[in-house]
């Protein structure tokens, strides 16, 4: 996972049926063509051709202006064995996979890149899709603010204020796209995309909040759907949906905090942290309780200090991948010495707005949240005692509290009703993404699915932080369609 695409997960962060035109006219309008050409970018594979498709901006409405969804594909390496077209539906929300076919595409086993054209895709809002801004302040693009990390004290006043802030910005400044930002929409696009493709069906791999949209695709079009791979699994709830991913993190950093203070308790490790790996854990909350009260000065950061919510999201950051154990290693031995570690590495300004945008857009649409900080306040204490490592964050209200309007739809709810071509694949310890929530989804499609719980850590499984049971087992469904006849745990 890229750095953009990582800062993109963190943010996140209806009735099978709907009563209007959305999903009936996405699947039996004319569709569009694609005009394919060449494409540019830097580290682009020289086979990926780009293209745009135009969409309605409402589904709801036949005479709603057009918006521009941009599209990339590598076709199949070997057209007599090409079965189909299969989608890389990228994680966020404010994500996007236009370069995942030259990317992450390359790591599928060759039998699967003769089989299918991959195609990316930048998701409604998305530059260079028509894109949304909201023109926040800089400061308002900081992480320890875009979260609701709370005060020391445990108070939420400041992040209703960020929220109220950020929700008039993007009223003011996102248009009337932002108001069509949502799950929903982004699989109705999708399927005006497989129509434009010349698909019957489409495959598709979505990973993180990616599952999510392939879910709702899913539930919206089940005989749209062909092979379906869903990697580092959302809950589904659809009467909270982004209000328990950001829950989850509690329960994330407790599944995954151990592994990184085992490592970082390792004799020999030069980023040895502490002797034992309750040391590692007592010292880090002693550590973040020391920078709540003395802030250290950190020049070109954004906000521009090291304080305990900075470095409990250096420590989330970092808990996505163990290749960036050593990040979170280094930055607690410099601040217990006083120090401070090297800036992150951020996208550049407009890169943010963009991401930040679309990000309010799905978790606001999506569904209702309360909008007040004493309908979050209890909860935010009751988790800062449970799950002292996220300090109550998980709880909080996010821009969503401060937002003026109601979602326009009910959010989908995932059922068990459709074909059974779903293969979930899972990392026992997830971050973002946990166990826990898997198994609800696993739960909620019943036997359209069947799910494989790898036991490795780190988010996103197949082909990155999983293993190599688990990577058989979906290269497998890919390539020939079978899944396993129940569902399996890969040691």
């Amino acid at each position: 996972m890229n750095r953009i695409t990582k800062y993109a997960a963190l943010v996140a962060a209806a009735c099978a049926v709907l009563g209007f035109s959305g999903p009936g006219g996405a699947s039996a309008a004319a569709p569009d063509s694609l005009d394919w050409g060449e494409c540019t970018g830097p580290g682009l594979d020289p086979r990926q051709q780009c293209a745009t498709l135009d969409v309605p901006m409402d589904y709801s409405d036949p005479g709603s202006p057009k918006i521009r969804i941009a599209v990339s594909r590598i076709p199949s390496e070997k057209p007599p064995a090409r079965r189909g077209a299969l989608l890389l539906i990228p994680g966020g929300p404010g994500g996007d996979s236009l370069g995942d076919p030259s990317g992450k595409g390359q790591k599928l086993p060759r039998k699967v890149r003769e089989m299918y054209d991959l195609v990316g895709f930048a998701p409604r809002g998305m530059a260079p899709s028509t894109a949304v801004d909201c023109a926040l302040d800089p400061a308002d693009l900081s992480m320890t603010k875009r979260l609701p990390w709370p005060a020391p004290d445990g108070s939420l006043d400041e992040n209703m204020a960020t929220a109220r802030r950020t929700a008039e910005a993007c009223v003011r400044d996102g248009g009337e796209l932002i108001r069509h930002i949502s799950t929903a929409n982004e699989a109705r696009d999708l399927d005006r995309l497989r129509a434009a493709l010349g698909e019957e069906r489409i495959s598709a791999w979505g990973v993180s909040y990616g599952t999510y949209v392939g879910a709702v695709y899913s539930q919206l079009f089940p005989h749209r759907a062909d092979r379906i791979v869903l990697d580092s699994n959302d809950d589904p709830d659809h009467t909270r949906v982004t209000r328990n991913w950001l829950a989850a993190f509690e329960v994330g950093v407790e599944d995954t905090f151990p592994e990184f203070a085992k490592w970082a308790a390792r004799p020999g490790n030069p980023y040895r942290v502490a002797r034992t790996p309750a040391e590692v854990r007592s010292g880090f909350l002693r550590l973040a309780a020391r920078l709540d009260r003395e802030p250290l000065p950190w020049p070109g950061a954004n906000p521009p200090r090291l304080d305990g919510n900075a470095l409990r999201q250096i420590m989330l950051s970092s808990l996505y991948d163990p290749d960036d154990y050593p990040a979170l290693a280094k930055a607690i031995r410099a601040a217990r010495e006083g120090d401070v570690p090297p800036v992150p590495e951020a996208p550049p300004e407009p890169v943010l707005q963009n991401i930040a945008a679309v990000g309010v857009g799905t978790v606001c649409n999506d569904v209702d949240w309360p909008d007040s900080a004493d309908a979050y306040q209890k909860d935010v204490h009751e988790s800062r005692a449970v799950y002292p490592l996220t300090a109550g964050m998980p709880r909080g209200p996010m821009v969503c509290a401060a937002w003026p309007f109601a979602p326009r739809e009910p959010a989908v709810r995932i059922t068990g009703q459709g074909p059974s071509n779903i293969l979930l694949v899972q990392n026992e310890r997830d971050v973002a993404t946990p166990l826990a929530g898997a198994r609800k989804l696993r739960r909620a499609l019943g036997e359209r699915a069947v799910m494989v719980t790898v036991n490795s850590t780190g988010h996103d499984a197949y082909l990155d932080n999983g293993n190599a049971c688990g990577d058989r087992t979906v290269s497998r469904f890919l390539a020939t369609g079978t899944r396993p006849a129940a569902d399996l745990y890969c040691d």
